[in-house]
């Protein structure tokens, strides 16, 4: 039996390469359903069919890859369609969203260490996606020298094309999350993301408690 409510809840997961979103995502849906709450679960770039043809494009590129300008146009469009076909859909019916990834990567990536700046990305966002925020933003926090370690047991030589770029642009990834979290402390939970799996879920649930509706609501 599913929780009634008329408005469902958006959370996202952030971070660089490595830091475990899609696994604290899924944990996380799991605890949600467990207390009867309706969850759809999903991804950025993706989440509808046609944001994963252009989730291809964007990891698996033609030629010799994307410029800048033209990366995030893909990363906007995708996100676009996603918000309109899944996420407030989802919303509206009283499910909550758990995303692994939404605006705040382009602007770390895109924005931040690609250089074209926040305020384009977020005019972008404001454009193709009327502006949507999470209801809560985690970004999952983990020593560069850990995801180092992660990524070469997940991905050996097979990193994606934004995956596969260099430590220093990774590097100002990371630093633009954390510039983000500390500009918007009400939006964001900064969870520590080093060590077992469950003890960073535990970390989660603790940000996540506020927006939990009381048992039997």
């Amino acid at each position: 039996m599913t929780c009634p409510s008329t408005k469902g809840r958006f959370i996202a997961f952030e971070g660089g390469e490595g830091t475990g979103k899609s696994t604290q995502a899924r944990l996380l849906a799991e605890a949600l359903a467990a207390r009867g709450i309706d969850i759809d679960v999903t991804r950025e770039p993706g989440g509808t069919p046609g944001a994963e043809a252009i989730r291809t494009l964007l990891l698996h590129p033609p030629g010799d890859g994307w410029a800048a300008e033209a990366e995030a146009l893909l990363f906007a469009a995708a996100r676009s369609d996603h918000v309109a076909r899944r996420i407030r859909p989802a919303i509206a019916a009283g499910t909550w969203v758990v995303c692994d990834r939404f605006v705040d990567s382009s602007r770390a990536y895109q924005g931040g260490a690609g250089g074209l700046g926040d305020g384009a990305i977020c005019r972008l966002h404001e454009f193709g996606s009327a502006g949507l925020r999470p209801d809560l933003t985690i970004l999952l926090a983990v020593d560069e020298a850990h995801i180092a370690r992660r990524l070469a047991q997940r991905d050996g030589d097979g990193s994606d094309a934004i995956g596969g770029r260099s430590a220093d642009y990774h590097r100002a990834v990371a630093e633009c999350f954390r510039d983000l979290a500390q500009a918007d402390p009400a939006g964001f939970a900064m969870v520590d993301g080093e060590g077992d799996p469950q003890a960073v879920h535990a970390r989660v649930m603790e940000a996540v408690m506020p927006l939990l509706p009381a048992r039997g609501e």
